[in-house]
């Protein structure tokens, strides 16, 4: 019997393991004046205050700071080269301990993050660091390019930023940096930002009513995390110029892709569409979702009132938010398969919802019903950043793919940078919502009453 209770004992706790995306239980914790309060394991039922989420934004910073490489290296012996002045067809960036100061997507959502964070708290050290990255980057590029000449755009030397081939390359990075160039202008943003408006207007994959696709797995497929690679960059760009057939643009994006794939009666998004799949296989991908409702908002945040089809935006916006309420788990964190409950509580999705939604409130798109809900998932997203800064719980690069069990056992990976950027948002956005609204606590929960200013 002992030797069956011992199993049994091993089981369940592989079983919370799995569920929790790998990290550790903590203790439950619930704000010290309610009468009956939450305390199961795992549950942080306490309003944070400011510094606590500043502190936990500060490891993350500071994570980034210390882990950023910024030298060319052999990447065949991994020493430094330290004459540029001819190019070497090994030469590249040092990305061994991660993607820090590539030009990637989710490094883009990091930068854009630490500009968000530097405009909440004032705290001028995140601002620095995109800075410091993007100017790396534009140093060294001009010595990438000769390499390409000679040898062919190489994987470790700046081949995303030479060479434009899907969206990935160049949205969410590019919307980082037009927001880097109006704080500090520089011609070699300019260039780029350019360039990249016309990859996306011109060149990128496009189906025949102007959604924005992917060739690939299917010969016309769309995915719902292409909403972020593109949207926040259109909608930049439309701040940026004034031009409005960027919003018009970013509109259409969000309405037609939220046609496919958005699901009208639970507001959640299917991660992909095949057109030569009929009917189509449905996978609610918790950061599927949390990119969109994510671009959403990002457009939502600076499109004109008066623009024809910021209703529609909105209304799908509210739609995502409902949605991601009915489907927040017990802890406050989200699932991996966002109708699957014994999928794994995954961080990246959950720091995407708590961004969206925090950042509905603080604008008004959502009633401060919504606000407990952020609250809820900052607070489960803070027991994830360890000490020393990385985050726990985020789930790999993910394709679309045709059935569960791909979703359900895509692992995490504290190297995995797509949750970075968001947690960061998510942090500031509720920081902001924070300093917004009078709490009061009553019948055990809390209750967000927009203050007077």
């Amino acid at each position: 019997m002992k030797k069956k209770k011992g199993v049994w004992f091993a089981a369940a706790a592989a079983w919370l393991a799995m569920a929790s995306g790998g990290v550790s239980q903590t203790p439950g914790k619930s704000d010290p004046s309610f009468s009956q309060p939450s305390r199961a394991p795992g549950v942080d039922y306490v309003l944070p205050t400011e510094s606590e989420i500043k502190a936990a934004l500060d490891r993350i910073r500071d994570y980034f700071v210390r882990s950023t490489p910024y030298h060319i290296i052999d990447t065949q012996t991994g020493a430094v080269i330290a004459d540029l002045s001819k190019p070497a067809k090994t030469a590249g960036l040092d990305l061994r301990a991660g993607q820090f100061n590539d030009w990637d997507y989710p490094m883009g959502v990091v930068l854009a993050a630490m500009l968000h964070v530097s405009d909440v708290t004032g705290d001028a050290s995140y601002r620095a660091y995109t800075f410091k990255n993007f100017d790396f980057i534009f140093d060294h590029v001009d010595y990438f390019r000769k390499q390409s000449e000679l040898y062919g755009a190489q994987s470790y030397g700046l081949r995303r930023l030479l060479e434009f081939r899907e969206l990935d390359d160049c949205g969410a990075i590019g919307a980082a940096l037009i927001r880097a160039n109006r704080q500090k202008p520089d011609a070699r943003y300019r260039a780029t930002i350019d360039r990249i408006a016309n990859h996306i207007a011109h060149k990128n994959f496009r189906l025949p009513d102007g959604t924005l696709g992917r060739p690939r797995p299917q010969p016309v497929s769309l995915w719902a995390d292409d909403l972020y690679m593109s949207v926040p960059f259109l909608a930049q760009m439309g701040a940026e110029s004034g031009d409005r057939a960027y919003f018009d643009d970013a509109a259409r994006q969000v309405i037609q892709m939220s046609a496919r794939l958005q699901d009208p009666a639970t507001g959640l998004w299917d991660h992909s569409w095949f057109e030569n799949t009929v009917p189509d296989p449905k996978f609610y991908w918790g950061r599927a979702s949390g990119w969109s409702i994510m671009a959403a908002a990002e457009l939502l945040s600076v499109m004109p009132e008066d623009h024809p089809e910021r209703p529609r935006v909105l209304e799908i916006f509210r739609r995502g938010a409902q949605g991601a309420a009915a489907t927040q788990g017990g802890m406050g964190l989200w699932h991996q398969l966002l109708d699957k409950n014994d999928s794994y509580l995954e961080t990246s999705a959950s720091a995407m919802f708590t961004f969206a939604i925090a950042r509905g409130v603080n604008r008004g798109w959502l009633s401060p019903a919504y606000a407990p809900v952020a609250q809820a998932g900052w607070q489960a997203l803070a027991t994830r950043v360890r000490a020393d800064g990385r985050i726990e719980g985020i789930c790999v690069s993910t394709t679309a793919a045709y059935d569960a069990v791909y979703y359900y056992n895509r692992p995490t990976e504290l190297g995995a940078m797509q949750g970075y950027g968001p947690v960061l948002m998510a942090g500031a956005e509720v920081i902001d919502m924070l300093r917004s609204f009078d709490i009061q606590r009553t019948l055990n929960t809390f209750h967000y009453r927009k203050r007077k200013k």
